[in-house]
């Protein structure tokens, strides 16, 4: 029994970055063997286990071969015999597809080092075709390796992928996923970008404009939490974004704020709006219910406002307080149902009117 570290310890190790997570390949042992030694199994489709100390993933070296669509339709050949190289073989780059030995040797059979140095993003063989999700873990990586680019032959190979229409035997859940991960990178947008050029466009976000994607890019600096990026990406979307979201199944936290954002955003960005406006758009938003989610459009708002730096923007927090003091103990009690909403409305908007003054 042999163990190598394998996959992104190495790549990222070469990379001079921290390793955060270490995932290790067994070569010449056995399931029985394993679990006699007192690893753990957790893969339900992979022979992949937990050390019984360091709970780092320990996988016995495989090979697979395609039986079905998607992304799980393999069959896994995980016997003693299985070779290291025929393990780095069925990996997807090869910069993922690199092993180290107890004694630090590389075990580099598809010249993933050098990968990394010519900094280029290259699948390991024709086998990446089997597997749809690789199209989207590409653009993952390119998102976050922003100096990387990618092979010609790999362009080639994932637009054939995209026009065979592989993306469509992935499940809504397991792009989402996807998704996620590339909102959490240094570059998104570039995750968005490289697909809507491939071709994947229609097939993944037909609602979300190339503006999207755009804002997405000048926000990316000022704007780390996922769910706000995703919100300005849907920014400018129109009227199909809503049901698009349901489509993929997006989570309600980032759908809610992306479907405030796209209606929303223009009416924040204003210069002046007029009181009646200000009190409407606080009114739709339900700030007073939701303040953070009102804040959350204020943050994203006064990044896009900074984009273009003309003028700052509108003090939407200091009429929010205005609004926030006048609660409805000031309403004559005797008023009640539309009437006593109208004269709580009013009182509000008489008291925006005198901070514009």
């Amino acid at each position: 029994m042999e163990t190598y570290l394998v996959g992104g310890a190495v790549r990222d190790e070469l990379l001079g970055l921290p390793v955060l997570d270490k995932d290790w390949v067994v070569v010449g042992s056995s399931e029985e063997a394993m679990l006699k030694q007192g690893y753990q199994r957790v893969g339900k489709d992979f022979p992949v286990f937990l050390h019984p100390k360091s709970k780092e993933e320990y996988a016995l070296a495989r090979t697979e071969r395609k039986t079905a669509a998607g992304h799980q339709g393999f069959e896994c050949d995980a016997s003693d015999s299985v070779t290291l190289e025929e393990d780095l073989m069925r990996r997807d780059l090869t910069i993922n597809a690199i092993a180290k030995s107890a004694n630090g040797d590389l075990i580099d059979p598809q010249k993933g080092a050098l990968d990394i140095k010519l900094k280029i993003l290259r699948h390991v063989s024709p086998a990446f075709s089997e597997d749809p999700l690789r199209i989207l873990r590409i653009a993952r990586f390119f998102a976050r390796f922003e100096d990387f680019a990618i092979a010609p032959e790999t362009i080639a190979l994932l637009r054939q992928m995209i026009n065979e229409d592989q993306l469509a035997e992935l499940a809504v859940e397991r792009i989402w996923v996807e998704v996620t991960k590339a909102l959490e990178t240094h570059h998104p947008a570039r995750f968005f970008q490289l697909l809507t050029d491939l071709g994947a466009h229609d097939k993944l976000w037909p609602a979300i404009p190339n503006s999207g994607i755009d804002r997405l890019a000048g926000l990316t600096s000022k704007i780390t939490d996922p769910e706000l990026r995703f919100a300005g990406l849907c920014s400018q979307s129109g009227f199909g974004l809503r049901d698009h979201l349901t489509r993929m199944k997006v989570p309600n936290r980032y759908a809610e704020l992306a479907l405030a954002a796209n209606k929303y955003m223009d009416h924040l960005l204003i210069d002046n709006p007029r009181p009646e406006l200000v009190l409407k758009l606080l009114t739709n938003l339900d700030a007073l219910r939701r303040p953070k989610r009102f804040q959350d459009l204020l943050r994203l708002a006064q990044s896009i406002k900074n984009l273009t730096a003309l003028r700052p923007l509108f003090d939407w927090n200091r009429h929010f307080q205005v609004v926030q003091g006048i609660g409805s103990d000031q309403v004559d009690p005797n008023l009640k149902g539309k009437d006593f909403g109208a004269a709580l409305s009013e009182l509000r908007l008489k008291a925006l009117k005198a901070q514009q003054v």
